[in-house]
């Protein structure tokens, strides 16, 4: 992509490790997130986190994994420059990689177009 943001406003990340589920996992689906309305919270075997819906084949509360997906974001500072590398239009989130290196997903709102 090479486009190229600013931190308008900073992300903190939590505290919850992330994971990763490829496709073809088993998981448990809990509660969408009231702030990320496409997001479920899921439980795998390599623990928890919020997963894009449409990354699932639902059944009950039960799941399969269909695309892939990484749950680590890249906390930021307000000011910062970042590297977009992926977009998710449809969560609002933007995989990003700052100028350490470090690489995560970003909510797009608090992020501006870089002049």
């Amino acid at each position: 992509m090479g486009q190229f943001r600013v931190a308008a406003s900073s992300h903190q990340i939590p505290e919850r490790p992330p994971i990763r589920v490829r496709v073809g996992d088993r998981v448990v689906v809990g509660d969408r997130d009231s702030d990320w309305p496409a997001f479920v919270f899921v439980t795998a075997e390599a623990g928890s986190g919020w997963v894009p819906e449409r990354h699932l084949d639902r059944h009950g509360a039960g799941a399969t994994v269909t695309e892939a997906y990484d749950t680590t974001e890249l906390p930021t500072e307000e000011g910062q420059e970042l590297e977009v590398l992926r977009e998710d239009r449809a969560g609002g989130w933007l995989w990003c990689r700052a100028q350490s290196g470090r690489e995560g997903w970003v909510p797009e709102r608090t992020l501006s177009r870089r002049d």
